[in-house]
């Protein structure tokens, strides 16, 4: 059964004023820089003010935008048509930066410059779990501030689960809001060797976070970090907050962007639910990497029995050409597998997505007619059964979530390395009409 799904509907969500933020997210490696940058393009280009955010650390973005980088200040993109009014910026999250910006906006210099220098917190800065997606969420909230854009979109970090996004915040934001720092201090505060003992005693708790900080000063360390971000501890844990209520504001919209293929879409209804527990507003799902053909109407059945046919014809036309001593012609097609070469010649372009057949020669063996449609058939029998693997894999998804709308985006031959590229994705995104109809 093929379950039918409402259609994402790409334009009016960009064309919406009300539309502030889009976040795409989902799993690594299903194509969410790209589909960010796409989105960003093609907003811009219909007129909206637009900052693309990418926590992704591949330089593809820079790249396909024409940027020679992107680092933690938005960048104009040039090469965008802003006739109708647009513009577009992209940026790349500076981790570290964005942490170091936080403390120098809200501490006075002697004491930011206490904690910038300490050990303890530049561990914590550069390599914490949680803090890349925390720090995310810290410059979302300064971009949406700022009020320069009417259009930010999100390119969520590349984390291990997709779902690391929406619960890495709270994580570090339940460390940083002084009660566990504060259980650090308890041993400094009581002294002595009972204070160490205790101390020695509750490290076990915290070797995951710590592991980076080891060594005779880390007692010392940690108390002055402490002493210095002690009035700082309750902001991080408002910031978070407010930044998580700004997303399950109506003027967001969640995209969760996913491959046919099992793991990702299992995924993708992870963070559906997810989403839909958090009450966040989803747009709906972006399936990329979709396979189609041109000649649909030719199952993979029939196209392998036309191959065999037509092999057996090119073997027996060949065992004829032996026995008249090599003066034999290739003959006909036959008329068993006339028809579904026919089908074959239309499938060419399809199957062999996007190659062309220069010469009907391997090897410097001269390949008979009848064995180069043969092979054509194979090619295009692969090609729908990889087609019936993604609706099986996705219609399972739909049977789960019917009411979620999809678009998908038809595979391309190629990377996406420009913003000719970004446009193409742009409109097949758009689009959103299944690869095979």
């Amino acid at each position: 059964m093929t379950w039918q799904t409402p259609l994402l509907r790409v334009d009016p969500l960009l064309a919406d004023p009300a539309t502030r933020i889009i976040v795409c997210c989902g799993s690594g490696g299903v194509g969410k820089t790209t589909t960010a940058a796409a989105l960003g393009v093609r907003a811009a280009e219909q007129g909206r003010r637009v900052v693309v955010l990418t926590i992704d650390p591949a330089r593809r973005l820079a790249q396909s935008m024409g940027l020679t980088e992107l680092d933690n200040t938005p960048r104009r993109v040039e090469g965008i048509d802003e006739s109708a009014g647009g513009r577009l910026d992209a940026m790349m999250l500076d981790m570290k930066r964005t942490f170091d910006e936080v403390v120098l906006n809200n501490a006075d210099p002697a004491r930011a410059k206490a904690i910038l220098e300490n050990p303890f917190y530049q561990s914590l800065s550069a390599g914490f779990a949680g803090t890349q997606e925390y720090m995310a969420m810290e410059k979302l909230g300064q971009l949406r501030a700022r009020d320069e854009w009417d259009l930010i979109v999100v390119d969520t970090p590349p984390s291990r689960s997709a779902l690391d996004f929406l619960d890495a915040p709270k994580r570090l934001g339940s460390f940083l809001d002084g009660k566990f720092i504060k259980l650090l201090m308890a041993p400094a505060k009581a002294g002595g060797r009972a204070g160490m003992l205790f101390l020695n005693a509750g490290m076990s708790m915290m070797t995951g976070a710590l592991n980076k900080v080891v060594g005779a000063h880390l007692l010392r360390d940690v108390q002055t970090f402490v002493a210095a971000m002690d009035t700082m501890f309750g902001g991080f844990r408002k910031r978070a907050d407010a930044t998580y209520r700004l997303l399950q504001a109506p003027g967001t919209a969640f995209l969760v962007v996913a491959a046919p293929e099992r793991d990702a879409l299992r995924e993708a209804s992870y963070f559906v639910e997810r989403l839909a527990a958090e009450t966040m507003p989803l747009a709906g799902l972006v399936l990329n990497r979709v396979h189609g053909s041109g000649a649909a109407q030719l199952t993979a059945e029939r196209a392998l029995s036309a191959a065999e046919q037509l092999e057996d014809l090119a073997a027996e036309e060949e065992d004829e050409g032996r026995a008249e001593d090599g003066t034999g012609a290739a003959g006909g097609t036959g008329d068993g597998a006339e028809d579904a070469a026919g089908d074959g010649a239309a499938a060419e372009d399809a199957a062999t997505d996007g190659a062309t057949v220069s010469g009907a020669a391997v090897d410097g063996q001269e390949l008979s007619p009848e064995s180069l449609a043969a092979g054509l058939l194979r090619l295009h029998a692969e090609r729908m059964q990889v087609v019936e693997r993604e609706r099986r894999t996705r219609d399972r998804f739909a049977s789960l979530h019917p009411e979620v709308p999809v678009a998908e985006v038809a595979a391309l031959p190629g990377d996406v390395h420009d913003l000719a590229g970004l446009r193409t994705v742009g409109e097949r995104l758009a689009d959103g009409r299944p690869a095979v109809t």
